[in-house]
């Protein structure tokens, strides 16, 4: 590869890092041709898995100032370069090395912030945004249901209280 090809590969790569959220290392060795088209299919639209040269990927993690991968650019690597949802890209992952376990997920980084095998499974774990904002919506209902009860029922105990002394009045008037 010619000097110019690295430096634009290497870019590239560094642009993969700078417009992603998030990045998933993984070792390929084993997989077919097939395997690689499903898994990328099953990564969906905002996940872009690419096969990289473990070299000029440690130059572009370092120009990126992303530390993450010390250690772990050895044998045939493939990065997911996350660029919506985490967890989502974290659960294909996750479930596709199940399926195939000749995938083996290295680690990679949310954030900033390094991640291991162990910590990108735990993100495959959590429930999706969605998920839980439509659990964060509910909890605030039930308590904005529960503070509107508590308002109204000092208000509803004195007309309760005022219905029975009124009817009271009238059974002894009677």
């Amino acid at each position: 590869m010619a000097r110019l090809d690295k430096a634009a590969a290497v870019k590239e790569i560094k642009n993969r890092f700078d417009n992603s959220s998030a990045a998933v290392l993984t070792e390929y060795r084993g997989l077919t041709v097939g395997d690689m088209q499903e898994l990328r299919r099953s990564l969906g639209e905002n996940t872009t898995y690419a096969v990289v040269k473990n070299t000029l990927t440690a130059i572009a993690a370092k120009e990126a100032g992303i530390d993450a991968f010390d250690g772990l650019l050895n044998g045939p690597t493939a990065i997911a370069f996350i660029e919506g949802e985490p967890v989502d890209a974290a659960k294909a992952l996750r479930d596709f090395a199940k399926a195939n376990p000749k995938l083996v997920i290295k680690g990679g980084y949310f954030d900033g912030a390094a991640l291991t095998a162990e910590d990108v499974s735990k993100l495959a774990e959590l429930e999706s945004r969605e998920v839980l904002l439509a659990k964060a919506a509910g909890a605030m209902k039930g308590s904005l249901y529960k503070a509107a009860y508590t308002f109204t029922a000092p208000a509803i105990k004195a007309v309760r209280t005022v219905d029975a002394l009124r009817a009271k009045q009238e059974s002894e008037a009677a």
